[in-house]
């Protein structure tokens, strides 16, 4: 072993976890039984590089199964030997996935998901869970407690009781045990030399408001090593602590920084078009749909292609440097990817192409991912005579490419936070702290959003004292500016050069800035129904903590009940707001621990505790606190009794009416975001079904909007904890950066371009152009297209009466043979 010193200012802790050894433990016969297998082996089975080429087949006999059942919680919220007593969060979304793409595998499979509590907490999650169920997924609340082989066939008998009470012994061809995250002794062995406090399940402890800092200043942490989580979570938390030591490194940035050595890019002026095509199988993601090799002979034959081949992946690194040689070796100057979408893969490529001395806007994708196997999985002729036109076309269109140059836009290094909550405020913090002039904008008439009228969080930390401490920072932060009451009039520009116009207060600002990022935050649900408004014995969470706040703790009221999902999970709001299961836990412990004579009732769907908030719902159990889990199918009823409110439900384990008499009643609301949210209008950015924001890629980019400069964080973006909004503030604040860290950014080179000689002067462009790029030329009075403004949507183009406008990449002519290739 050699030993190298490091002299280093941070130390980020990335040391994730394992999957749980169900073998540890061994009560479902894991070890026993090869058609028995764990969620990680099930996601080989069905990886085109796993052991049955992608085929899903049972390990013992290679044949197809009928019938497969997920097993939930294995070696979570298990408080056995061996096992563990948290959530590990990503189980429960994981099954259903699992079973989706068993269902695409083979359509009349039986696929069966027992469970405790169904756990889609994360954004757009529940709809998931929803596309399931539609599917024909079964799911069946039910915690099976043993596994009994058949006649030494491969199946198994999975016992457990029904809906109705009935026990059922049912034969299942596969088993799939939903196993949970776990800490490696190794990962708990670096905690103790790198002198971190760690809890008792080996996971790094961290605060609320300090959510990727550990217990020893200058070490943070990020992914599963702080806690159970999902990929865009790691990601977001990944970006955080890049955010926080940026500034407490800053005065060490670019000192060591090393420059990538950019090739030199080939004059192709005067040569015939040279077309390579490689076309992809993506695993069987394509090639299960598509004959892929069909597709590729039948490439070979097209107008100046000299060049196709077949990839099992065209994204792997081995496939873009073996590409990047072929296009040298064949002298190639134009290239086609048939492969997935060109939304998170055409930039990969590019960068592939230019690595071989090519412009980057020599490369056309056909999506025959989503266009073909996708949409035609019913019939692979049709699929494949379409993933044929597709590249025929794209072929057509690239034998017309010629190089683009990129506009350079000088960047205004300022930052601009559209919202004064927790989140804003320490997306504004972090910038700040890294030295970059950062406005924020409120448009109440002071910051802090909801925290001002929250107690405390999960872990117990009073919120009133983060608040005046973040307070506190915001006012010492001498890069730091803010207006309340301020309201957007005018946004102008792209990235590099914003100009926002505001009016705060009765006066008129214009901002200058590089980025935007958005933290309007969200709000909660006001209920119309179950007495609220009605009755000074029904409020919301929110209120309560209000109440809590105000030194209020209901004294008078012996029984409370806590009713869940009220606005949440329905058919106009099909997603869970992921905070209110927690806090209606959290708020019953505070309350009992206050009066254990308090009769406390929580009324539920689903208790989505997730992570180590399990332990908090334990913890609430064993207090006393009664846990009812309703059905949604049968009548809910709030009425008045007297002076006190009458709750009538029908208790799902039960089976059976039961009715609750309250001195109050607590309703989990929803939190809303705002409909056509002025902001989307303002900045070009999209808002999702549920008007919350939408990422650029919810995995790869959640921090992101598609709008190049613009980024997120908070509720805006979908509904979360004091936390996790703080570290998506630090996370976005750390991907502003990356924009504001350079000089000049590079724009797209797909912008407009308008002919003057053609030009009627009729201002069309001018007036229907969402980002203002057209503008008449002061001397000629012709249109003109400002490229550092254009966005390359094609609206003025489409709209050009006299022809004169065109756009690079998509030129009138490039549309045309493409049309022509396939007529």
């Amino acid at each position: 072993m050699i030993e190298k010193q490091l002299n280093i200012g941070a130390v980020v802790v990335t040391c994730g976890s394992v999957a749980y050894d169900p073998g540890i433990w061994d009560t479902y016969g894991y070890k026993k039984s090869k058609n028995i297998v764990t969620s990680l082996e099930f996601e080989r089975i069905l990886s085109a590089s796993g052991p049955f080429e992608g085929h899903l087949v049972r390990p013992l006999d290679k044949k197809e199964p009928k019938k497969i059942a997920w097993l939930q919680c294995i070696g979570s919220r298990d408080e056995h030997i061996g096992a563990n007593g948290y959530c590990s969060g990503i189980c429960c979304t994981n099954s259903i996935k699992g079973a989706i793409l068993a269902k695409e595998h083979i359509h009349s499979i039986d696929a069966a998901i027992f469970y405790i509590d169904i756990r889609t907490y994360g954004k757009d999650l529940e709809r998931y869970y929803n596309t399931a169920k539609n599917l024909g997924i079964r799911f069946i609340q039910s915690k099976v407690t043993t596994i009994e082989p058949v006649n030494g066939d491969g199946n198994h008998v999975v016992r457990y009781i029904d809906a109705q009470g009935n026990r059922v012994n049912e034969a299942f061809d596969m088993v799939v045990l939903s196993i949970g995250l776990t800490i490696p002794e190794k990962s708990k062995s670096l905690a103790k030399i790198l002198d971190i406090d760690i809890n008792e399940y080996g996971f790094a402890n961290t605060t609320s408001f300090l959510p990727v800092e550990t217990s020893r200043a200058g070490v943070y942490v990020c992914g599963a090593f702080q806690s159970p989580k999902s990929i865009p979570t790691a990601v977001i938390d990944a970006s955080a602590s890049a955010g926080i030591i940026g500034g407490l490194l800053k005065e060490s940035r670019w000192c060591d920084t090393k420059t990538t050595q950019i090739v030199p890019e080939r004059d192709i002026r005067g040569e015939p078009p040279r077309i390579g095509i490689f076309v992809c199988c993506c695993g069987t993601n394509i090639a299960a749909y598509v004959d892929v090799k069909a597709v590729v002979e039948y490439a070979k034959t097209l107008p100046y292609v000299v060049f196709a081949q077949q990839n099992m992946f065209s994204c792997s690194q081995d496939t873009q440097d073996e590409m990047t040689q072929t296009i040298k070796k064949h002298n190639l100057n134009r290239v086609v990817v048939a492969a997935c979408t060109p939304k998170t893969h055409e930039p990969l490529f590019q960068e592939t192409i230019t690595k071989a001395g090519l412009n980057k806007y020599l490369f056309e994708m056909a999506n025959i991912r989503n266009q073909c196997s996708w949409v035609h999985k019913s019939d692979m002729d049709s699929a494949t005579a379409k993933a044929k036109d597709l590249v025929e076309m794209s072929a057509a269109k690239a034998m017309l490419f010629r190089p683009l140059s990129q506009p350079q836009m000088t960047i205004t290094q300022q930052v601009l936070v559209v919202g004064g909550g927790v989140a804003g405020l320490e997306a504004a913090k972090t910038l700040s702290q890294q030295g970059y002039v950062t406005y924020v904008i409120e448009k109440s008439k002071r910051l802090g959003g909801h925290t001002r009228k929250l107690y405390k969080t999960w872990k117990g930390e009073v919120l009133n004292e983060y608040y005046e401490q973040l307070m506190d920072d915001v006012t010492n932060e001498t890069h730091l500016l803010y207006w309340l009451n301020a309201d957007i009039l005018e946004v102008e520009g792209s990235v590099g050069n914003f100009k926002t116009t505001i009016m705060s207060n009765g006066q008129k600002r214009i901002l200058n800035h590089g980025v935007t990022i958005i933290a309007s935050g969200a709000s909660q649900y006001t209920p119309k129904e179950h007495l609220y408004g009605q009755s000074s014995q029904v409020m919301t969470s929110l209120e309560l903590e209000q109440s809590f706040c105000n030194n209020e703790w209901f004294d008078s009221a012996k029984n409370v009940v806590f009713l869940q999902c009220v606005g949440s999970r329905i058919k106009s709001r099909p997603y869970c707001s992921k905070v209110c299961c927690t806090q209606s836990i959290k708020n019953a412990m505070i309350m009992k621990q206050k009066d254990p004579e308090k009769k406390i009732y929580i009324l539920y769907r689903d208790i989505r505790a997730y992570g180590m908030r399990e332990i908090l719902y334990r913890q609430a159990r064993d207090l006393g606190i009664h846990f009812i889990r309703y059905n949604t199918g049968h009548t809910l009823d709030v009425s008045r009794d007297n002076e006190r409110i009458s709750i009538k439900f029908t208790d799902i384990v039960l089976r059976q009416k039961m009715s609750i008499q309250t001195d109050l009643l607590i309703l989990g609301a929803a939190v809303i975001a705002q409909k056509n949210n002025p902001l989307a209008k303002f900045y070009k950015i999209p808002q999702s079904e549920d008007n919350f924001f939408t990422e650029a890629h919810v995995k790869l980019r959640p921090n992101d909007f598609a709008t190049a400069g613009m980024f997120l964080c908070g509720l805006a973006h979908g509904p979360k904890t004091i936390g996790e909004s703080i570290a998506q503030a630090q996370a976005a604040a750390a991907r502003a950066v990356t924009v504001l860290s350079k000089e000049k950014v590079s724009l797209d080179g797909t912008f407009a371009y308008a002919d003057p000689a053609k030009c009627s002067q009729c201002g069309i462009c001018v007036a229907i152009c969402p980002f203002f790029a057209p503008r008449f030329d002061t001397k000629s009075r012709k249109a003109k297209i400002q490229s550092t403004l254009c966005k390359g949507c094609g609206l003025c183009v489409a709209s050009c009466r006299s022809g004169a406008i065109n756009l690079n990449g998509f030129e009138t002519s490039q549309i045309m043979e493409m049309v022509k290739s396939v007529l």
